[in-house]
């Protein structure tokens, strides 16, 4: 949005009014398609007519005034009353005494938000002839303002030209408002000059650059980048989000910037903004947390990849959504409080394989847990049993591969009979682990076939084994 001068800005112009009797003149070239171009003079400063002075005086007094608590608190029924004597005398006045009664009305209409006056006041202050040269250039810069707020862009592009042709020092600030001028009208070209100029003039001058400027800037190569190439567009709007990440630390530009990491296919750099912006506690969407978990995952980080779905499912926000009711169809909002990260099934299986695959089996088994209730086919139940089964929890391996057979929906099947047997064979039920071995034998791939036999056979072989170990113990402890 743009901004209308102050009012304060507008007691500044007032402020350098002439009083002074100083007759330094400035040369400003007046243009026209038909006519030869011809000089005009604006003196810088010119003196009121005695008794104007004299009104005027009392019309700065009248602004200034303020309440018991020394707030601003203008008289603005005496400013009226005596810009409208003024007005009604306007004939026997000089053009200069004029120019300055206009300026001080272009003032009243603003406060009043009566744009439509104020401009039309701007308009009759810079057609005097005698208007001095600070009167007429702010009343330009403000006229240009006013019409950019009317959404007369291309006129607020004129007068902002015009101004910068008369006035002695273009500063940063003027060419980031021609800039936004442009960026309203689709001339981006223009509109991206002018913000490169306005951001290289400030940091002439010593402060800042505004953060809308850098924002304006982006979107026009956004606008551009067929004409630019889609990856130099990319690079272009990278080395702005830099900019903004590091002047104005926003989760919108570590977002930005990590996106455009991501769309250039560095990775590793998309990762490390996210993570940046994760520890500035910037991240407060499920999506943003499951893309740095991912990325974490893929470059070989799984422990932190963890770290950041638990740092989701612990940060509480508030989320608002569209309700319709059934009968009336009426839309209404409600508030829901919950976690970032929900305990869905593909979250927690992706939690699950963090924790699995940064070796901490303890803290993935019951998160895997709590996935396989969850889910709609065995899979989970399955992938269970073998972390039980890895760290040697057979009962538990057991019961949890059977849920998920119960289930059902698993590929592979034979392999999941293959390793529910040698679990009952860890746990010494060896009638429970052929039968499992038989069923995993009639799969038709010979290799799972060929497995399932040679464990039917060392089965056998070692139920043999234990029988005769037993009968062995038994002798000895009866001859004892």
């Amino acid at each position: 949005m743009l901004k209308l001068i102050n009012k304060s800005k507008f007691l500044y112009v007032f402020a350098i009014l002439a009083f002074s009797f100083s007759y330094t003149t400035s040369y400003i070239e007046a243009q026209s398609s038909d006519k030869p171009k011809k000089q005009i003079k604006y003196k810088k400063a010119r003196a009121l007519q005695s008794k104007t002075a004299k009104k005027m005086a009392k019309v700065y007094e009248a602004l200034e005034e303020v309440d018991e608590k020394g707030e601003p608190s203008p008289d603005m029924e005496t400013v009226v009353e005596i810009l409208t004597e003024l007005r009604n005398d306007k004939e026997n006045l000089k053009s200069y005494d004029r120019s300055v009664m206009w300026n001080s009305w272009a003032y009243v209409y603003f406060s009043e938000e009566k744009y439509e006056l104020a401009m039309d006041s701007y308009e009759k202050l810079i057609a005097e002839p005698e208007v001095t040269l600070p009167l007429r250039v702010g009343a330009l810069l403000s006229l240009a303002q006013l019409n950019m707020v009317q959404g007369d862009y291309q006129k607020g592009i004129n007068l902002i030209l015009q101004w910068m042709d008369e006035v002695e020092t273009v500063t940063a600030q003027s060419w980031s408002l021609l800039g936004s001028a442009y960026y309203q009208i689709d001339n981006f070209k223009k509109s991206m000059s002018s913000m490169e100029t306005a951001i290289l003039m400030a940091e002439e001058e010593g402060y800042k650059p505004k953060e809308n400027w850098y924002n304006i800037m982006a979107a026009c190569i956004g606008e551009l980048k067929l004409e630019i190439g889609e990856k130099k567009a990319l690079l272009q709007q990278l080395d702005i989000y830099e900019i903004l990440v590091n002047l104005y630390p926003k989760k919108l530009y570590f977002i930005q910037l990590a996106n455009t990491y991501g769309q250039l296919g560095r990775e590793k750099d998309y990762m490390i903004t996210l993570k940046a912006a994760h520890a500035k506690d910037f991240l407060d969407r499920e999506s943003e947390y499951l893309a740095l978990a991912q990325l974490l995952l893929v470059n070989q980080n799984p422990y932190w990849a963890a770290k950041v779905l638990v740092s989701g499912q612990e940060k509480i926000v508030t989320t608002v959504e569209t309700v319709v009711d059934e009968v009336t169809k009426e839309e209404s909002k409600i508030e829901k409080i919950g976690p970032v990260v929900k305990d869905t099934e593909k979250n927690l299986k992706l939690l699950a394989d963090s924790w699995r695959m940064a070796q901490e089996i303890d803290l993935a088994i019951p998160v895997l847990a709590q996935a396989a209730e969850l889910s709609k086919d065995g899979k989970a139940y399955v992938l269970l049993g073998n972390l039980y089964l890895a760290e040697d929890k057979l009962d538990e391996a057991v019961d949890a591969i059977k849920k998920g057979l119960k289930k059902g929906k698993i590929q592979k099947i034979s392999q999941v009979h293959l390793t529910l047997g040698q679990a009952y064979f860890e746990l010494l039920k060896f009638e429970d682990a052929k039968k499992q071995f038989r069923t995993a034998a009639r799969d038709k791939d010979k290799k799972i076939k060929t497995q399932a036999n040679n464990w039917i056979k060392y089965t056998e072989n070692e139920e043999i084994r234990v029988k005769n170990l037993a009968l062995r113990r038994d002798y000895i402890q009866s001859q004892s």
